[in-house]
């Protein structure tokens, strides 16, 4: 990045069941983001709505609402990694000298969407992604010795700590075990209904903007510096075939999370907390290795020990992840946003880290891309 970049504000709109409109969720997270920040709308200088399911103009129509200022408006859209590509676009234009104030919303309806899209005969269309994930599972049971007790553990984590995230869509009234994980309806072996990622509405926020503007808005105290943005997409290797559960292949995580420490100048050890695209526990298994948190292998002794539970020495998934906190879609990055600065500003009640000073938000869209971010607290 040219210029050092700032959060601002972030705002949501709880994840669920939709009483409202899509679009009306984004503009309800993108005035709370506005009201956090302590600005108004003619303050940004460029908007990013990142939307899988609504109409070609729908983002365009919700600026509207906001204000009439004339800024330039762009749709972003990369499957589940739409809102993380939003809020980089944001970055990157307040990064590069194009505006002092950036913003990215996101909203949608998964209840209201159909298929994954694309052109020509895919194998996608064919299997559904709850099948690429039980495979992926299954891989690492026979090659790791992971256990689908191991997968209900890491889910319940998950549920749990969404209870204190007024945001989330699944908000158990009670602790919920690994029995109770297990015993829900089998969706696509060894993974059950309560290990997979809750599929509703909603909508999320998040205000960027430049140092310099930091210091006259005097937001110094509250302000969390993006220290690290990258985005990569797919690689040849020799005899390469799609690999990948819907998401790309592994190696993807491990070049993206490389480019963003050497961006960052720090390493995995230096991380307070992690969210992570979890729309199944596989996928936040693998995880912990791809992104250095531990060697490969051994991400299920992390599991067994509690290390990336709250209290833990490396919570992943805070707020719930998707498999609590909910994944409309082009909301879920942005929510990770959300999650990630409310951490570092130390105001995320009883799901708080202790100590939170950096916070890394990764996310894959199918397709194959990753957006990853790392924040750092003022």
């Amino acid at each position: 990045m040219i210029r050092d970049v700032y959060v601002i504000g972030v705002g949501m709109h709880p994840f669920g069941a939709p009483i409202v409109s899509a679009a009306d969720m984004g503009f309800v997270a993108g005035v709370a983001a506005l009201e956090d920040a302590g600005i108004a709308f003619p303050e940004v200088g460029a908007l990013y709505n990142g939307y899988l399911g609504s109409g070609l103009t729908t983002g365009v129509a919700m600026a509207k609402d906001l204000g009439l200022t004339g800024l330039p408006v762009n749709h972003v859209e990369n499957a589940s990694a739409t809102g993380s590509s939003a809020f980089r676009e944001a970055v990157q234009a307040v990064a590069g000298g194009g505006c002092e104030v950036a913003m990215a919303i996101g909203f949608d309806d998964m209840n209201k969407m159909s298929g994954l899209g694309g052109s020509g005969p895919r194998v996608e269309g064919v299997i559904l992604p709850a099948a690429y994930f039980a495979m992926w599972a299954v891989r690492r049971m026979h090659d790791k010795g992971t256990t689908i007790e191991t997968f209900a553990k890491l889910a319940a984590k998950n549920w749990n700590h969404a209870r204190t995230n007024p945001y989330a869509q699944r908000q158990a009234d009670h602790e919920v075990t690994v029995e109770e994980v297990l015993a829900a309806t089998m969706i696509a072996y060894p993974h059950t209904s309560k290990m997979a990622c809750a599929s509703g509405a909603g909508g999320a926020a998040a205000v960027v903007a430049s140092g310099e503007y930091v210091e006259r808005l005097g937001a110094g105290s509250r302000a969390v510096k993006v220290i690290a943005s990258q985005q990569q997409s797919e690689r040849y290797t020799d005899g390469h075939v799609f690999l990948g559960a819907v998401i790309g292949p592994s190696e993807m995580t491990q070049t993206t999370a490389a480019a963003a420490y050497e961006e960052a100048g720090l390493g995995p050890g230096d991380l307070s907390l992690v969210q992570v695209h979890d729309a199944f526990p596989i996928e936040e298994l693998m995880y912990y290795e791809l992104l250095g948190i531990c060697p490969e292998g051994e991400g299920d002794r992390l599991i067994s020990e509690g290390a990336t539970s709250l209290g833990g020495r490396i919570p992943f998934s805070t707020d719930g992840g998707l498999t609590a906190r909910g994944h409309p879609g082009g909301p879920t990055g942005l929510a990770q946003i959300h999650e990630t600065v409310t951490q570092l500003r130390g105001e995320a009640g009883g799901r708080q880290v202790e100590g939170a000073s950096v916070g890394l938000a990764h996310m894959c869209g199918a397709g194959s891309v990753c957006v990853i971010h790392i924040l750092r607290r003022p």
